[in-house]
């Protein structure tokens, strides 16, 4: 699975970094972005859940 974050989309409710903080982090500016290394998910099965939890759906997830 590939995770992508649409840096235009995302408004940093963080609700991904609360969901599945092993994947998932907030930038300096609050933004949403994967962890290094972590950008297939890391078969961490939260990751889909943090992509429903997004508000204005920002996370995509591709391949599986």
């Amino acid at each position: 699975m590939e995770i992508a974050i649409d840096k235009d989309t995302c408004v940093g409710a963080g609700m991904c970094a609360l969901t599945a903080p092993s994947v998932f982090t907030q930038d300096d500016d609050g933004f949403s972005e994967v962890l290094p290394g972590r950008e297939d998910g890391g078969g961490d099965p939260l990751v889909r859940e943090a992509a429903r939890a997004c508000p204005v759906g920002a996370i995509a997830l591709s391949g599986d």
